[in-house]
């Protein structure tokens, strides 16, 4: 069989046998930390873009669009798409490097909502699909570079794998077929980086737009259109196309069905590029000595070299953001943001507002610092983000703090406890408290829920 068919077989299987429990129950904390994501984040600009743009197409409203109601079910995975990836909130999958939750869980909703399946059932196709999508990103991995091709090409391959893996959630949830769902789908993925760099909002909307294209690949199948058997490994497939000669498609079957990627892919406890976290607990762990911001004279972040380019560079927009999102990529302000003491878990919405990135005594902490790559850090980069702070006192003495481990992954879990305090602080920015737990306890209940709508018609105003 071909790659897409093997796959397609796996999701058959789960389909017709459902997910372990523990890894339903995986799949329900995604579905939570998505929803927490999507709900802070329906009064920022990308949502009201995509949600003027969706309501000018007009169509039946089978989908519920988080904040906005109901609309068709490409419309709505846009725009909840676009919300799960917009505040950079979302979960992240080590090496590849990968948000894949956000476009998947929105793509599956939409698709479960339309077409009357059960909790369980979204469950699992949203453990499948964000296996797939994890599999096909770590197939252009290269363990010699040390990251991703597509990473290292520019290429979004949140945006790129996460089309395939909703599409195969999609069309489990039409019962169509996943091979040529993903046959689709591999036309449509796509997404540039270069935002990260030097600014601009569409990055908001790449996991939106994979999302999108992932019901639609789904209703193409189901109406008839055909994907190429093999467009991962083909001559002119994707995994050619995107990353050339440097690809393991060993990544994408082996141990298929047996060892999940699931369980092990991170929440972020931060708002911010994933690549600035451990920068931020070393922060805090210097800021918790006692020292007083005045009394620093410079600052050095020592971080991968690979993810200098994100974080770093160029150094002028690194230290005065031009915006909260912005700052969100910046590893000086957020070191910053750290030193001063955040809210939430520590750095939580209130540093990212755009009066917060303007902040005169964070931009002239974030000048102060200087970043540097790190061999050590090198070393365990992409498995972990790792970082190291020194500071230098006016008195001359140097403090240093490393972090190896980031946390939220499975050498430095969040808990229960803190996963639901994340979802609390992110929900009530838009619904009171009581919906909030009435939410939370919903989409942790997935798996014994018949009826969709008790959870959907909580999300809507």
């Amino acid at each position: 069989m071909t790659l897409v068919q093997q796959l397609a077989a796996f999701a058959d299987s789960v389909r017709h046998k459902g997910l372990p429990a523990e890894l339903r129950a995986d799949a329900a904390r995604r579905v939570l930390d998505v929803l927490g994501n999507s709900l802070a984040a329906t009064a920022e600009p990308p949502a009201a873009a995509v949600g003027t743009l969706v309501r000018e197409w007009g169509g039946e409203g089978r989908a519920t669009a988080i904040g906005a109601g109901r609309l068709p079910e490409p419309s709505a995975a846009l725009l909840n798409g676009t919300l799960a990836h917009s505040l950079d909130f979302d979960d992240t999958h080590l090496p590849s490097v990968l948000h894949p939750s956000a476009s998947v869980v929105p793509a599956a909703l939409a698709t479960a909502e339309t077409r009357g399946a059960t909790g369980a059932q979204l469950l699992d196709a949203i453990g499948v699909g964000v296996e797939i999508a994890v599999r096909i990103g770590m197939a252009g991995y290269d363990e010699a570079l040390g990251n991703s091709v597509f990473f290292e090409r520019g290429l979004h391959a949140t945006a790129i794998c996460g089309a395939l893996g909703g599409a195969a959630a999609s069309a489990m949830l039409s019962d169509v077929d996943v091979a040529d769902a993903l046959g689709i789908a591999s036309s449509m993925g796509a997404g540039l980086l270069e935002a990260n760099r030097t600014g601009g909002t569409v990055k908001r909307i790449h996991c939106g737009w994979a999302a999108h294209s992932a019901v639609t690949a789904a209703g193409l199948a189901r109406t008839g259109i055909t994907g190429p058997p093999t467009v991962l490994e083909g001559r002119f497939g994707l995994l050619q196309a995107f990353c050339g000669d440097q690809v393991n498609l060993a990544a994408i079957t082996d141990a298929l069905g047996d060892a999940w990627e699931l369980p092990g892919i991170f929440f972020k406890p931060y708002p911010c590029n994933h690549f600035t976290h451990a920068g931020i607990d070393a922060a805090r762990r210097i800021a918790a000595r006692g020292v007083d911001p005045a009394d620093i004279d410079r600052i050095e972040l020592g971080a991968p070299t690979a993810v200098l380019r994100t974080i770093g560079e160029p150094r002028e927009a690194k230290i005065a953001p031009e915006s909260g999102y912005h700052a969100a990529f910046s590893g000086p302000y957020t070191v910053a943001a750290g030193l001063l003491g955040g809210g939430g878990l520590g750095v939580f919405h209130e540093d990212f507002t755009d009066e917060a990135a303007a902040d005169p005594a964070r931009l002239a902490l974030a000048a102060k610092v200087t970043c540097v790559p790190d061999a050590r850090c090198d070393e365990i980069f992409p498995h972990q983000f790792p970082a190291v702070l020194r500071v230098w006192l006016r008195d001359g003495s140097l403090l240093e703090e490393r972090v190896h481990a980031n946390r939220g992954g499975s050498g430095n879990p969040l808990s229960n406890e803190e996963l639901a305090t994340k979802f609390r602080l992110n929900a009530t920015r838009t619904v009171d408290p009581t919906r909030a737990t009435r939410i939370a306890e919903l989409a942790l209940g997935l798996s014994e829920l018949d009826d969709l709508s008790m959870l959907t018609r909580e999300l809507t105003p």
